[in-house]
This record gives structure tokens, sequence and C-alpha cells, in this order.
């Protein structure tokens, strides 16, 4: 059983920091692109931030140079480090692991989400 555990989302003033964490089981962690993901009320889910296998990263345009993804393949972990927090940052995170194998079939998984909250 394929298991996503987000925490660490809260409530944080403007201008403040936050750190999520994912803890994955039931997948071979190491081999699957790890991705943070938000939706705040009325707009659709997208994509913040994804590290792959690999340790390549890539941002939404909105948080480049605030927020960071790392990866502890050792403790199954991916992290999302969060600064300068804003308003606009706030939502549901959602954590995601993809992977296609070889026969080009797609697996994914999500996490039940964690909320962040910016408000003074």
């Amino acid at each position: 059983q394929v298991q996503l555990v987000e925490s660490g989302g809260g409530l944080v003033q403007p201008g403040g920091s936050l750190r999520l964490s994912c803890a994955g089981s039931g997948i071979i962690f190491s081999m699957y692109t790890m991705g943070w993901y938000r939706q705040a009320p009325g707009k659709q889910r997208e994509l913040v931030a994804a590290i792959t296998n690999g340790g390549s990263t890539s941002y939404a345009d909105s948080v480049k140079g605030r927020f960071t993804i790392s990866r502890d393949n050792a403790k199954n972990t991916v992290y999302l480090q969060m600064n300068s927090l804003n308003p606009e940052d706030a939502g549901v995170y959602y954590c995601n692991a993809r992977r296609v194998n070889f026969l080009g079939i797609k697996n994914e998984y999500w996490g039940q989400g964690t909320q962040v909250t910016v408000s003074s």
C-alpha cells in the first residue's frame, strides 16, 4: 500500500517561512520524481516544485528564489522549504510521486494534503 504523508503546514505571517515534509512508503522512493502541488480555493491545482530521481529541480516562476525542494532518499522523504511567504502562497499543498516505467506505464500517487495559511 502506497502512502505519502505530508506534514509541516500551518499558519504563518507574511514574510515568514515553513518547511513541508512528505514521507513515502510502499514505493521505491528513489525511483520516483517527487513534486509539490498546491491548490487555492477556487483555483486549479498547480505544480510548485519538482525534483527528479537524479536530483534535478524545477520550480513555478512564482516561487523561484523563495522555495527550495530537496529529497533524502535514505529517509524516503521530500521537503519543501518555503521562505518569504505571501498570501498568494496559501492553499493546500499536496505531495506527488510519479514515474514512467520502461513499458511506458505511468505510476502516480498523491498525499492527502497539508494546509498552508499565510495571514497576519
